[in-house]
């Protein structure tokens, strides 16, 4: 009878009626049931983080993947407005090469049409010039023979007989 006096005794029988109605009214089964439903309600978000992960992983490869396509298509843009400008400052060179050598040849054109009139010009008039000399001296040696005392009474003499 002294266990029934001893409070450790009771204290074990209340610890124990307390086991027994807990596992009585299934509460050890309801934690297992909520940890189980905390552990696949924490299981399912790790599972979506993990396919949300996977996810931005494939998306990351795949923006790296366009990014180095991109990358090279812009380069190759590049490359070819480098050979385009190129190709276009050669023509430019060859067209202002062509021009420059027209219009030198123009010129050169110009200045012999303008030599030759200026050959003609002083042609003309070195001939007009000589023309108006040899009217001078022409003038000059028929004035001159008008006058010349032999011939004048020997016309006037000829004018005589034959009247």
């Amino acid at each position: 009878m002294q266990l029934l006096q001893d409070a450790h005794f009771w204290e074990a029988v209340g610890l124990a009626a307390l086991i027994a109605g807990l596992i009585y009214l299934k509460v050890p089964g309801m934690a297992v049931a909520a940890l189980d439903a905390r552990a696949t309600k924490i299981q399912a978000q790790l599972d979506e983080a993990t396919k949300l992960r996977e996810e931005a992983e494939r998306l990351l490869a795949e923006i790296k993947t366009q990014r180095e396509a991109s990358e090279l298509q812009a380069e190759s843009i590049v490359a070819m407005a480098r050979d385009e400008a190129a190709r276009m400052a050669e023509d430019a060179k060859v067209k202002l090469d062509e021009q420059i050598k027209r219009r030198g040849e123009m010129a050169e054109r110009r200045i012999a049409l303008a030599e030759s009139q200026a050959a003609a010009e002083v042609k003309a008039a070195a001939a007009d010039l000589a023309a108006q000399a040899a009217e001078a001296v022409l003038a000059a040696r028929l004035a001159a023979a008008t006058t010349d005392p032999l011939v004048d009474p020997a016309v006037a003499a000829l004018a005589t007989k034959f009247q």
